[in-house]
C-alpha cells in the first residue's frame, strides 16, 4: 500500500500579470476568493490529502507572503526563498529540493479552486492512486465541460491504464491539469537549467508510460485573471452548502 506524501512544495512565487490589477499590491497568491486567499485554499486541500510540511517558494511581495503564512500556526510552513530570480516551476522544484527531501511530495500552484461533493477525495484519490513503481508524477485532472476560467482547449488524453498523452496538435481534449501531482523530486536532478518548466519533463516522461492521471469528480475553477476569480467567487458561494 502507497503512502500519501507528508511534504508538499506549493509555487507561489510568481508575478500574477494576468491577475492584475488586484496583484498591484500583493502576489496572487493573497489574492481572496470566497473570504480566504488562494494558498490558504491551497494549503487545506493539501492537508486533506495528507500533507504535514509545506514548502512554499516565494518572490513577488515576497515579504507580504511570508507575513501571511506565519498567521498559518496550524501548519509546518517552510520559506523557498527566490527573491534573486524567478525560476519557474522545475526551477522552483530545483531550487527547493534540499528542503523538500527524497521521499515523493506533492507539488501544487496556488490559482486553483474546485467544488466536489465530497471534500478531499480528489486528493485522497490522487494520493492512493500514486505508485512509484510504475510513474514519476501523477496529475490531478478535470473534464474539461466541467472547468471555468481556462482559455486553453483541454491539455490531456487519458488511457484504461491513466497514461497520459499531450494535446499537441489535436483540436481539443477532454482533460484539464488542476495544478496539483504527486512526484518524485529527483525528477529535475538531471536538468541543467536554472530555470525550466515541469511540462518539459512531463513531456518526456509521457511516451514512456510514466506521466499519469487522476480525474476529479467536480467543478474546478482556475482562477488566472479577474473575471475567473468573480466566476469562482460565485461558484464557491452558489455552491458552498456542499462544501
Amino acid at each position: 500500500m502507497t503512502t500519501a506524501p507528508t511534504t508538499a512544495f506549493v509555487l507561489a512565487a510568481g508575478l500574477g500579470t494576468r491577475m492584475r490589477p488586484l496583484t498591484d499590491d500583493r502576489p496572487k497568491a493573497l489574492v481572496e476568493v470566497g473570504g480566504r486567499t488562494l494558498i490558504d485554499h491551497m494549503l487545506d486541500r493539501l492537508a486533506e490529502g495528507g500533507a504535514r510540511r509545506f514548502v512554499v517558494n516565494v518572490h513577488y511581495f515576497a515579504d507580504k507572503l511570508e507575513a501571511h503564512l506565519k498567521t498559518r500556526t496550524d501548519l509546518d510552513i517552510v520559506i523557498s526563498d527566490e527573491r534573486d530570480a524567478l525560476l519557474e516551476t522545475g526551477g522552483g522544484l530545483k531550487k527547493a529540493r534540499r528542503l523538500v527531501g527524497e521521499d515523493p511530495i506533492w507539488v501544487a500552484n496556488t490559482d486553483s479552486v474546485w467544488i466536489e461533493p465530497d471534500s478531499g477525495k480528489s486528493m485522497r484519490d490522487l494520493a492512493a492512486a500514486w505508485n512509484p513503481d510504475t510513474m514519476d508524477a501523477a496529475l490531478l485532472l478535470a473534464r474539461m465541460e466541467r472547468t471555468t476560467g481556462f482559455d486553453g482547449a483541454g491539455d490531456f488524453f487519458m488511457d484504461d491504464a491513466r497514461h497520459l498523452v499531450f494535446r499537441n496538435d489535436a483540436p481539443s481534449a477532454p482533460f484539464n491539469y488542476m495544478g496539483v501531482h504527486i512526484t518524485k523530486p529527483s525528477i529535475v536532478d538531471g536538468v541543467s537549467d536554472a530555470a525550466f518548466s515541469l511540462s518539459k519533463i512531463w513531456r518526456q516522461l509521457a511516451p514512456r508510460g510514466r506521466l499519469t492521471g487522476v480525474v476529479m469528480d467536480g467543478d474546478w475553477m482556475h482562477v488566472g485573471d479577474p473575471h475567473a476569480r468573480d466566476v469562482a467567487e460565485a461558484r464557491l458561494k452558489a455552491m458552498s452548502p456542499m462544501e
